[in-house]
Parts: C-alpha cells; sequence; structure tokens
C-alpha cells in the first residue's frame, strides 16, 4: 500500500483544534485586531500542539509589511561606513527587523530604486548621499514611502527627513586651532566630492576662520580630496611639484589625510614639524597612524543609530524630526603639533 503525501498543517486545522474561528486564528497571528486572552491562550496551545508555523510571507502580505527596511548607499569602501552599519543595526535588530543593503557604487546615483531593494520588499528606505538622485525621491516621495536622509538634505519643497553631522563650527575651530596654537598661515584644504554638502560646509568653515584671522582666501591652497587617498595624495604630490608653499594640511576626512602623509612622507617632508596635518571623521585607523592624527570625531555610529530610529518613528506613527544634526569634536593628536 502506498503511502499519501502528509498533509500540511493549515490555518483550519489550528481554528478546529482550538475550538474558534478562522478569522480568530488570523487575527492572532497578524496580531491586526484584539482578542481575548483566553481565546489567545486556546489558538497558541493548538499551534503548538500541531507544530503549526504560520509562512512569513503569507504574514507579510495579510498585514501589508515586510519588518525590512532598506540602505541604499553610493559605495562600501573605506572605513567609514562600519560604524553607521553597526549604529543601524543595533536599532532594528533590537526593533525586529532586518535590514537589507544595495550599492550604487557602478552605476552612481540611481534615478529609482534598485529591483532588489525599494517598497516591494521593504517598510522604509535609509539613503546615503549621491546613492539615489533626485528623480528618484521625487518619486518615493509622491508615494509617500517613508525614507530618511544620511548626509545629505532634501531637494527643495521635499520634506524628507535628513540626519548628519555639524560640520561648519568644528571645521572652523579645527583650522582656527592650527593657527593660534601651532602659528601655520598657508592652510591646504582638501575638496571632498562635488555637490557634497559635508565638503561644502566644512570649507566653509576653513574660510571663516581665515577671514576671522584677516587671511585672505587663496585658492592655491584649495585642491581635490575626494574623500580618497590616491586622490588626496596626488594633489598634494601637485602641490610641491608647483612650488605652492604651505604649512599646514586641512584634509577633508581622514581617507584623504591618509593620502597627505604618503605624499608628503615621499617628499621627505616631517609631519608636523614641517607640515601640520588634521583631518575629519576620526576612523578608526586615525589614532593608530603615525603620528597619530588630530581630526574632528564625526560620531558615525550615532548617526546610522538615529537615522534607523527616525526611520521606525516614520514607519509607526509618521512623524520624524525634519533635520538632525549630531555634535562633532576635535580630538587632539601628535599630526598638528600637539602632544596630550
Amino acid at each position: 500500500m502506498t503511502k499519501g503525501k502528509k498533509k500540511n498543517t493549515t490555518i483550519r486545522d489550528v481554528a478546529k483544534k482550538a475550538g474558534v474561528s478562522v478569522a480568530s486564528v488570523s487575527r492572532y497571528i497578524n496580531q491586526n485586531a484584539p482578542l481575548s486572552t483566553s481565546i489567545s491562550i486556546k489558538i497558541q496551545a493548538a499551534m503548538t500542539e500541531l507544530n503549526f508555523v504560520p509562512h512569513i510571507m503569507a504574514r507579510r502580505l495579510a498585514t501589508n509589511k515586510t519588518n525590512t527596511i532598506g540602505l541604499l548607499v553610493a559605495d562600501l569602501y573605506g572605513d567609514f561606513f562600519p560604524p553607521m552599519f553597526h549604529g543601524i543595526e543595533s536599532v532594528t535588530g533590537e526593533a525586529g527587523f532586518d535590514l537589507l543593503i544595495s550599492s550604487s557604487a557602478r552605476t552612481g546615483p540611481r534615478t529609482e530604486f534598485p529591483s532588489s531593494l525599494g517598497p516591494h520588499n521593504t517598510d522604509g528606505m535609509l539613503v546615503f548621499w549621491d546613492s539615489l538622485s533626485e528623480a528618484g525621491l521625487h518619486q518615493a516621495y509622491e508615494r509617500d514611502f517613508p525614507i530618511v536622509l544620511i548626509h545629505q538634505s532634501p531637494p527643495d519643497k521635499m520634506s524628507i527627513p535628513c540626519v548628519t553631522v555639524e560640520n561648519k563650527a568644528a571645521s572652523r575651530r579645527i583650522v582656527e586651532h592650527l593657527m593660534e596654537a601651532h602659528g601655520r598661515r598657508r592652510i591646504v584644504f582638501l575638496r571632498g566630492p562635488d555637490h557634497n554638502e559635508d565638503s561644502y560646509w566644512r570649507e566653509t568653515g576653513y574660510r571663516q576662520a581665515l577671514e576671522m584671522r584677516g587671511i585672505p582666501f587663496d585658492a592655491e591652497l584649495v585642491a581635490p580630496g575626494e574623500f580618497d587617498r590616491a586622490v588626496a595624495e596626488q594633489s598634494i604630490r601637485n602641490l610641491l611639484s608647483r612650488g605652492i608653499v604651505f604649512d599646514a594640511v586641512f584634509a577633508c576626512d581622514d581617507e584623504s589625510a591618509a593620502g597627505v602623509y604618503s605624499a608628503l612622507y615621499a617628499a621627505g617632508r616631517t609631519i608636523p614639524n614641517d607640515v601640520a596635518v588634521v583631518g575629519f571623521d576620526d576612523q578608526r585607523f586615525s589614532a593608530y597612524i603615525n603620528p597619530p592624527l588630530t581630526t574632528v570625531r564625526a560620531h558615525t555610529e550615532d548617526v546610522g543609530r538615529i537615522a534607523a530610529r527616525q526611520l521606525l518613528q516614520i514607519i509607526h506613527d509618521g512623524t520624524a524630526d525634519s533635520l538632525t544634526l549630531v555634535p562633532t569634536e576635535i580630538v587632539f593628536r601628535q599630526s598638528c603639533g600637539c602632544n596630550p
């Protein structure tokens, strides 16, 4: 005699076993309507006895929720991103949400969400600078899809929450420190990528510090850094080969500062005696290069944590702060000439 195929336990089996309606079991599984304690106990007991596990996709379809949020980033290169990921995951994990990550490194800013990530499989999105175009943001905004921007202000007429760090005042203070504490006057600024808001505000702080000390802005002392070691190294090599005189460098981020170190050492210049160097971010390697790097500590993990909380708040009740500026502070080390 051939055995028949084993019948899968269904929601109807659970309802029959518990002595309740199928609708009550559905409400218990999806938690979309109140049930009495006694009925809930009966349903759970029946599910346990029958070894019934609700199919997660069926539950998600019923509730129109995925319990997943997405993160769209420009790229995953360098030491900048892991702390941010950790901050995001610490919040999403505690809230019972999964995290899906997609990079637009090969395509540049996307005009729409990638096929692997978007409204079809997430309840909301965290969007990092330069990963989604204005057209893509507009499309999501018109659909009222929950979004929080990271290190990027929303386009005009789009009230999308943004989480970033305080850039301008910290940049002004670190340049003032180079001038006041160490007597530096010819200070190179290495810019980040075009249209990057962090770079814009850091350069604004740099210019303000010069102006407050009566030092004219010199365009020859501004060069590309691009948040990239190789680009920053080549910029310093170019300045040296052109005979541009400078006694300090403010790199727009620590990755660029590492490239500055390479170029100066290759040219036989010492840090900080010949050239003082400061950066921004306080990445993990910054305390361990030689000499340890004076930099602005940007609490990237906090940025991720706050952005995730803001997104979950939108998903749950539709509200969030329009702008969150995470405080920064200067970490004084030997590269500027300090001896903490």
